[in-house]
């Protein structure tokens, strides 16, 4: 069996042992829809992401297939998640040694704070992780670390509340703009952005960015993938 025939067979096998629709699934794990759609469906390009499995693993720990599949697969190099360089000019928050640290995972959002091109789920082009006092994440969010991204924002879109080589904290437990005006990460169509949502009694959601010279723009039923809230910004003053 081809290593993407057996992604397939993996995910079939565990949707059938939940008894559950794969979107229910999905949301147990903490992963996209899509990202668990993609293998369910034959349609995947790719293998699953390292990190989507072991939430999956996390969530339905019960589930037989897991221990023959993970013996086949998980140490393999497709599984070892890319690591990026280092940027330059940018080091992890400096915390004294005694303190309680926790590891939150990083996108390549390359979701611009404007617009780039997202050829695959954000989920699955995690390079790199960083430590944050736990004491301060709990200041800002309820959310386990495993809901929690962090990413670098690109462009000048959202000036001035998030600003180019900001680092924003991205809540993952959060995907639903019921309030408005609130940041959101967010693929819309093929394209990643980091903007304000404001629902709108027709439906529709407006998409809205801090600078004034970028115009607004509405999104309708299903042109929306909401990847997280935007809970936090670090910058160097």
């Amino acid at each position: 069996m081809d290593p993407l025939a057996e992604d397939t067979d993996l995910i079939r096998r565990l949707v059938a042992y939940t008894g559950l629709a794969s979107a229910q699934v999905a949301k147990r794990a903490g992963i996209s829809a899509s990202t668990l759609n993609r293998p369910y469906n034959g349609t995947a390009t790719t293998r699953l992401g390292r990190q989507a499995l072991e939430k999956l693993r996390s969530a339905f720990p019960d589930f037989p297939g897991w221990e023959a599949y993970f013996g086949k697969a998980a140490l393999t190099e497709q599984r070892r998640p890319y690591k990026a360089p280092p940027r330059e000019g940018r080091s992890p928050v400096k915390v004294r040694a005694d303190e309680d640290m926790v590891a939150v995972g990083s996108i390549d959002l390359r979701f611009g704070l404007g617009a780039a091109l997202m050829d695959e789920e954000v989920t699955d082009r995690q390079v790199e992780t960083m430590h944050f006092p736990r004491a301060w994440l709990r200041m800002i969010t309820t959310s386990p670390p495993s809901m929690l991204y962090w990413a670098v924002g690109q462009g000048n879109s959202m000036e001035p509340a998030i600003g180019d080589g900001d680092i924003i904290l991205i809540d993952r437990s959060d995907v639903t703009p019921g309030f408005g005006d609130l940041y959101w990460a967010f693929a819309y169509g093929q394209t990643g952005m980091v903007k304000r949502l404001r629902p709108m009694p027709d439906g529709s959601v407006k998409i809205l960015s801090d600078n004034q010279s970028v115009p607004p723009e509405l999104a309708y039923d299903g042109e929306l993938h909401i990847f997280g809230r935007v809970i936090a910004v670090v910058r160097k003053m």
